[in-house]
């Protein structure tokens, strides 16, 4: 098979996580629409995953967050977005690059986004 120069794999897995880093703008703008919630799942070995290390001990290689009703201080750039959630009544601030979300869900809508390449492996940035 010919070499892939222009790397489509790369340029459509940053598209699909363009629409997560534009949800989650959105939210940050607007808050959550109506009955939408978001379920997370990153990997939380990727590079720059921000977690405690009583969370990286608990999830040593995948979280999943949800995003609904109560999260605090979101934050999102161009490459990451961090979040205050709470965890059995503590409070842990997660920060987490677009490059390490794995799966993106909005079970309000039928939506889903798998960040994987075609093999089925997850890709990172």
């Amino acid at each position: 098979m010919p070499e892939d120069l222009i790397r489509y794999e790369a340029l459509v897995l940053d598209a699909l996580r363009s629409v997560v880093r534009s949800v989650l703008q959105r939210v940050l703008k607007r808050g959550i629409p109506g009955d939408h919630h978001f379920f997370i799942t990153f990997d939380t070995q990727a590079p720059g995953v921000g977690l405690s290390k009583r969370l990286k001990d608990q999830y040593p290689q995948e979280m999943t967050i949800v995003l609904q009703h109560q999260f605090w201080d979101l934050a999102v750039t161009d490459d990451r977005f961090e979040v205050r959630l709470s965890f059995n009544n503590i409070p842990e601030r997660l920060v987490i690059p677009f490059g390490a979300v794995r799966i993106f869900q909005d079970p309000s809508v039928q939506f889903a986004l798998a960040l994987r390449s075609p093999d089925g492996a997850f890709c990172r940035a």
